[in-house]
């Protein structure tokens, strides 16, 4: 990092083929459409250019990747370093046999459906996991009764050194909504393997799944996915429910009505007004049951001190 606080972090960092951006704006990536800029935004051109550009950053340049930040929140007082946001590059998938090879930025839908032309079962809750691939890999996200640790073989990774790995099933360390992915280690594929299925057999779970995330789920809102992890032989929203926090707001967040383990931004809600709702539906929670609820959304970034907005029902 640069002593003179003068001095932009970008003028230190390697030259790039892709694309490098001071004070960018990050919220347009997230799902809760909030939250404060990116010292810079780093958009890698492709693998190399993703390699070169963190052999060539100082060890001492904090580094955040995102991808479809779904379940991201960034905090208000933006983001210290780089951001990298994987693009077009990092979005092909390759079908071979009942092998799925997807890149990090492969949205989960689009590997489900793809699985699914090739007759490829097992990989449908795919669907139900709203994200890209990589993401889900580096927390074992699953939905419907599957997660990524069932059908996972392998996945690429690139270093802090710029250096490529291969990680097994082995390696990662998969537990709920869990791995032990390396700090600083960045997934830039994944491979997948399912069973032989029917296509319309297939094709008929994945539109039985989205159906019911409609009917069940806030996804037409500014929200960020599940809030919390479910604990163990519980869930989440049933606990949220009972202590009564169905429908409390702070300022313009507010816990859904019509699935109470998401929290919604209704317009113009500061990340730390998702962030103090959520805290104060773990108080509630505990309060109420004695058990404590852990976030499954992720936030980064500084907070920025301001007046609480009061929580109300």
């Amino acid at each position: 990092m640069p002593d003179d606080q003068q001095v932009s972090l970008i003028e230190y960092l390697p030259a790039v083929r892709g694309e490098l951006m001071a004070e960018a704006p990050v919220a347009r990536f997230t799902w809760f459409k909030t939250g404060g800029p990116a010292e810079v935004l780093f958009r890698p051109a492709d693998k190399a250019d993703l390699a070169c550009f963190l052999a060539g950053t100082p060890s001492d340049v904090s580094i955040t990747v995102i991808g479809n930040a779904s379940n991201l929140l960034v905090r208000d007082g933006g983001i210290d370093g780089v951001v990298i946001k994987l693009g077009r590059a990092f979005r092909g998938i390759r079908i071979d046999g009942l092998n799925v090879v997807a890149g990090a930025a492969a949205a989960d839908l689009n590997v489900a459906r793809r699985a699914c032309d090739a007759g490829i079962a097992g990989l449908e809750f795919l669907a139900g996991v709203p994200g890209t691939l990589g993401g889900g890999v580096s927390m074992n996200a699953g939905a419907y009764g599957a997660e990524i640790s069932g059908v996972f073989v392998e996945a690429q990774v690139l270093g802090r050194d710029g250096a490529t790995r291969t990680l097994g099933w082995d390696d990662m360390g998969f537990s709920y909504r869990h791995s032990a992915l390396g700090e600083g280690d960045i997934i830039v594929s994944t491979h997948l393997r399912g069973q032989a299925g029917d296509t319309a057999k297939i094709a008929g779970l994945i539109e039985e799944i989205q159906r019911e995330r409609e009917t069940t789920q806030p996804v037409r809102t500014l929200t960020g996915g599940s809030t919390f992890k479910n604990p163990e032989d519980h869930k989440a929203w049933e606990l949220i429910d009972a202590a009564g926090c169905r429908g409390l707001r702070r300022g313009a967040a507010v816990v859904s009505q019509q699935h109470c383990n998401f929290l919604i931004n209704e317009g113009g809600a500061s990340a730390a007004d998702l962030e103090g709702l959520g805290e104060e539906v773990r108080r509630r929670v505990q309060a109420h049951s004695g058990i404590v609820l852990e976030w499954e959304i992720r936030g980064i970034g500084k907070p920025v001190q301001t007046a609480p907005e009061e929580v109300t029902s």
